[in-house]
């Protein structure tokens, strides 16, 4: 079993099923991404890891510990983070005040993490007294993943940290989540891009219709010839 991992997870958003019996994890100090169409339950998968839509059936289950019935609130307390696509940073606050809005949590000396955080994200220690409204899309995706490690979370979830940015941003981000694996964290990400996304990737999950259609690592994905076709353009 996963440190973190949804089981047989069938639910949606009050309407008609989107997951529909689909199985994700991630272990700690590993990279695994969700892929697959549009539509087809990504996000949906990890909002219910994050507790943000009620499941039908399924459990979810965080270092053995079944959490499936608790708030999400709760689940960020026991050391779960979550970077959503889109308004992920306060725009009208200074780069270093997004930063410690992540620490909320804490009642430690939170000087320690912040500088880490700059040393993984040099571009945001020169603009830390600047409004993140005016940073580029890539340096808010900068913000926001820093402000999430600012909890030090056992498990970082990311949807879409690549959406809206150049190639080269895009590998400079997955350098970043690469160098956040390294220190022992769970990353667990959906992405786009596929190709890029499951070229870091320790494990892979193709999902389709809410169900797993194929998994595997990262590498046995990418050499797949369905997956290929149907996933990366061939």
């Amino acid at each position: 079993m996963s440190f973190l991992m949804g089981e047989d997870l069938v639910g949606g958003y009050g309407g008609a099923d989107i997951l529909r019996g689909c199985t994700v994890g991630v272990e700690k100090g590993e990279i695994a991404v969700i892929v697959g169409p549009n539509g087809a339950g990504k996000s949906t998968a990890m909002k219910a890891l994050l507790g943000m839509l009620d499941l039908r059936e399924g459990t979810i289950t965080l270092d053995g510990e079944d959490i499936t019935n608790l708030s999400p609130q709760a689940r960020v307390a026991k050391g779960m983070a979550f970077v959503p696509q889109t308004d992920n940073v306060f725009v009208t606050m200074t780069v270093e005040e997004n930063l410690e809005m992540g620490a909320f949590l804490r009642d430690d000396d939170i000087s320690e993490t912040l500088a880490q955080i700059y040393e993984l994200f040099p571009a945001l220690k020169e603009k830390r007294f600047q409004n993140a409204g005016e940073l580029s899309g890539g340096q808010r995706q900068q913000v926001a993943v820093g402000r999430a490690l600012m909890t030090q979370p056992t498990v970082l979830m990311l949807d879409e940290p690549t959406a809206g940015v150049s190639p080269i941003v895009m590998d400079e981000l997955f350098d970043r989540i690469i160098e956040v694996r390294n220190t022992g964290v769970a990353v667990l990400m959906v992405e786009q891009n596929a190709r890029q996304a499951l070229s870091i990737a320790d494990k892979g999950y193709v999902l389709v219709s809410g169900e797993n259609r194929r998994s595997g690592t990262g590498a046995e994905l990418l050499a797949n010839p369905e997956v290929r076709k149907s996933f990366l353009g061939g």
